[in-house]
């Protein structure tokens, strides 16, 4: 009676709603879990804890692709934790101080560096996160803003650029058309994704913050009246750890270039760039998950290495900072295999059929496939939402809204349902608590997870609301000409509107 209905999705509207109330993820998640198995297994007790359990978690732990994100978490917590003790994150923030002077440059350099690593969202959570921290500390940034920096530079711009996994992962699922040449076409109408970059030009140089961002922002400008941090390294967290002093900026900036140079060599040797393919086939065809494993894993050696030959750390202080790091990536290992296990008693429960099965009768109806792009984007936002995951929202509704166009591939208006699905399932994976990139990047900033949800939000409803109007703009107007400029100017004018409101609230 629950399987392929409704019901299907209750589990996870269970976990988050617990999670936004409460404030405490891991029981949440645990929760939205045993009901999803409970509703499976007809309330039996022992089918109920085999399916938690065996297919859930221990299925999730054994996938492949979940086993190789977790590696690669846990190698660049031991990349960070080696940077910290090396004095390289302190150097950083030493020679960003003298040379980015005001909290507004701190905000748009960590956005420029949020766009300059776009290979992949994991990737760029966790490096952002540990290059900027310092910087952020130094101006006075709160830890939720610097969070929500991180996740509205990873996500969003990995979905509109080329050369991405996010982008191999997409071209993949375009039926009946070049997946590439779909994929570069939907860029301009990614409204979500761009107006969430002009959101945040807007609000780092218009030097305001709205909602819960603005409370966090003001805490945090008390907090630093009132104390002073122990260190703008963020080791003070840390059990222990002997930073060096007399760090330098090299022991920060050459193990993260490396780290982009080798995760960009392991995508691409994956898709097969050594045995002949080109660059762009490559990266179609790239394993993300393998992927970054090698370059991550090759990249760990090679810092070790440099650090050995510059005798930043001896031997003894590289390997000790191995399972320091290890520590510290525990919390968002735990939330993340929460947050598969639950997506696992969705899938199970029939939730892609569901909700295919409401698609496909929406295009069908003549009257609102001019409406089609905005009902696509509020559907793959309420999936991502509900089961924290762009992708596995993209391989739902991408294929779905293809299959609306067999007659017609390549229209204009197959892009923008195509641009709509990729946009909704961002936006969805931004406002859920159980999204793995949201959790990254409340790791990558060292922020409590809820925390960082609940500030996000409003920013990325009033981006999302905003991209919403666009797609049913762009179901009419079909021309990116006049709808992307368009969502520009409404996007700054709506942060212009709720700035006055801001002020008025001040006075």
């Amino acid at each position: 009676m629950f399987v392929n209905t409704f019901w299907s999705l209750v589990p996870a509207i269970v976990a988050i709603a617990l999670a936004l109330i409460t404030k405490e993820v891991y029981s949440s998640l645990f929760i939205g879990i045993l009901a999803g198995g409970l509703m499976y297994a007809n309330f039996s007790f022992t089918g109920t804890m085999e399916h938690v359990f065996v297919d859930g978690m221990i299925g999730s732990l054994t996938d492949s692709w979940n086993i190789g994100i977790i590696i690669f978490l846990v190698i660049l917590g031991a990349m960070v934790m080696l940077m910290n003790r090396a004095g390289g994150s302190a150097a950083f923030g030493r020679w960003a101080a003298a040379h980015v002077k005001t909290k507004a440059g701190a905000q748009c350099a960590t956005i420029a560096l949020g766009i300059l690593i776009f290979v992949d969202d994991y990737f760029n959570c966790l490096t952002v996160g540990s290059v900027m921290s310092p910087l952020a500390d130094t101006h006075g940034i709160s830890r939720a803003k610097l969070a929500y920096l991180i996740d509205a530079t990873a996500a969003p711009v990995c979905v509109i650029a080329p050369v991405s996994s996010w982008a191999a992962a997409v071209v993949g699922m375009v039926e009946g058309a070049n997946g590439f040449t779909v994929f570069i076409r939907a860029i301009p109408y990614n409204f979500y994704a761009i107006l969430t970059l002009t959101m945040m030009f807007t609000l780092a140089l218009g030097r305001f913050d709205f909602g819960p961002m603005r409370a966090a922002e003001l805490a945090e400008q008390l907090e630093r009246r009132n104390t002073h941090r122990a260190s703008i390294t963020g080791a003070e967290d840390l059990p222990n750890p002997p930073v060096r002093q007399d760090g330098k900026v090299a022991y920060l900036v050459l193990p993260v270039l490396t780290l982009i140079v080798c995760c960009i060599l392991g995508l691409v040797y994956t898709g097969g760039f050594f045995d002949g393919e080109s660059f762009i086939d490559a990266f179609a065809g790239s394993d993300a998950s393998v992927g970054l494993v090698y370059g991550s894993a090759a990249a760990l050696v090679l810092t070790i290495l440099f650090y050995l030959c510059t005798r930043a750390l001896s031997f003894s202080e590289c390997m000790n900072a191995l399972p320091e790091g290890f520590k510290a990536m525990v919390p968002p290992i735990f939330v993340l295999t929460f947050a598969w296990t639950l997506k696992a008693m969705t899938d199970s429960l029939g939730s892609t059929e569901y909700v295919s099965g409401i698609v496909d009768r929406l295009s069908n109806n003549a009257a609102l496939m001019s409406l089609l792009p905005a009902l696509l984007f509020l559907i793959a936002c309420g999936i991502a939402f509900a089961t924290g995951t762009s992708w596995g929202t993209f391989g739902i509704m991408i294929p779905i809204a293809s299959a609306a166009f067999h007659a017609d591939m390549g229209s204009e208006l197959m892009i923008i349902c195509i641009s709509a699905c990729m946009a909704g399932g961002v936006f969805g994976d931004h406002c859920s608590p159980i999204s793995d990139s949201t959790i990254m990047a409340s790791a990558g900033a060292q922020c409590d997870h809820i925390r960082h949800v609940s500030t996000q939000l409003p920013y990325a409803l009033t981006a999302g609301g905003t991209a919403l109007v666009c797609y049913v703009l762009a179901g009419f107007v079909r021309s990116w000409l006049v709808c992307l400029p368009l969502s520009v100017a409404l996007m700054i004018a709506v942060l212009l509107i709720i700035r006055s409101i801001e002020v008025k609230k001040a006075a």
